[in-house]
């Protein structure tokens, strides 16, 4: 069997689900385990020839140091998921030890962040170009590695300054937006060191439904697109949702994040209007940089960006803001936002 591990701040979820879905698509032998799937102990027996893809969260990799995998995968890296590890170094050695010597035969990397290069160039000394993967999200990438990058839409793999495949992430649904290219990269690079042809790796990829509350298209309704994006509980994660789309109608508001909403001015250009929900509903409005309507409950704030919604407009879910007002938890409130368009 072999083992494949992604840690990072953002993005393993959908990263180790669409790892998941390329190998069933493949009939391919592979188990899906951590956040997402069963527990890490939970695991049947590993079958011959059976991938197992893990999702580990940080104080998951402290756990999980006698855990060599085959194939290790960092993401990125956000500030939110400091604390614990006493600041951006704890929690950079502790994603570290995944990466360590004896550790896995190939890294796949993102590199659009400082620490991600970081770990790459270190990850390189004294090993074969073949060894890391290196991905982006948004800038070409060229040398003598082995590269996966996606821009302008389009995925592109180069293997030793070469161009080995590139086909179109915009019709994938599913995928929305500069961060969902990189999970595709990604994703992507690890099936390719696992021995699959580009060609089967698009096909399935074509036919991934996404996660639930991660930019999940919901129904199109008189060519208005519905989208539940309700895992986006902080501004960093809406900022993305934001960017994934334009012509937006924003349904957003809830329990406020230290920080309030710096951070939002240039993300909000593609914002028609916002439609504010939550307990806070009229101070999370005064900080917003887009004209809004404050609706307080999910049900009026569906209806009012439904009634004035053009053809062409997407109404999104992206709350910038925890649940814990209103709802047990972001999934609670996706589903109500799903419940909400149904009833349309």
């Amino acid at each position: 069997a072999k083992i494949v591990a992604v840690t990072g701040s953002n993005g393993k979820s959908t990263t180790c689900a669409l790892i998941h879905h390329i190998l069933e698509q493949n009939s391919m032998l592979t188990q899906l385990a951590g956040n997402i799937g069963r527990g890490v102990m939970d695991l049947e027996p590993a079958r011959s020839g059976e991938v197992i893809v893990l999702e580990l969260s940080s104080y998951q990799t402290e756990l999980a140091r006698s855990l060599t995998p085959d194939i290790a995968v960092f993401t990125n890296l956000s500030p939110d998921h400091l604390d614990r590890h006493g600041g951006l170094g704890g929690y950079f050695a502790a994603k570290r030890r995944l990466f360590a010597e004896g550790g896995p035969d190939r890294a796949v990397i993102g590199i659009d962040d400082a620490e991600g290069r970081f770990l790459a160039a270190q990850l390189q000394q004294g090993r074969n170009d073949d060894s890391v993967l290196q991905v982006s999200a948004c800038r070409k990438l060229t040398g003598a590695g082995w590269m996966v990058f996606a821009r302008k839409g389009f995925l592109s793999e180069y293997r030793k300054g070469r161009q080995v495949a590139a086909f179109d992430l915009r019709q994938h649904a599913a995928l929305p937006g500069a961060h969902n290219h990189q999970n595709a990269c990604a994703a992507y690079a690890v099936c390719r060191a696992l021995g699959l042809s580009p060609k089967n790796i698009e096909t399935a990829m074509a036919s991934f439904a996404g996660l639930p509350h991660r930019s999940q298209l919901v129904a199109e309704i008189n060519q208005v697109r519905f989208v539940n994006d309700s895992k986006a509980t902080n501004v960093e994660s809406a900022k993305k949702a934001l960017m994934a789309f334009a012509n937006i109608r924003w349904i957003c508001g809830g329990a406020e994040k230290e920080g309030g909403l710096d951070g939002l001015q240039g993300a909000a250009s593609a914002v028609s209007k916002a439609y504010v929900i939550g307990a806070e509903a009229a101070a999370f409005a005064a900080q917003l940089p887009c004209p809004y309507e404050i609706c307080e409950t999910m049900d009026v704030a569906v209806k009012a960006a439904n009634a004035q919604a053009q053809p062409g407009d997407v109404v999104l879910l992206a709350p910038a803001a925890a649940s814990f007002d209103q709802y047990k938890s972001f999934e609670q409130r996706g589903e109500d936002f799903v419940a909400q368009v149904a009833a349309l």
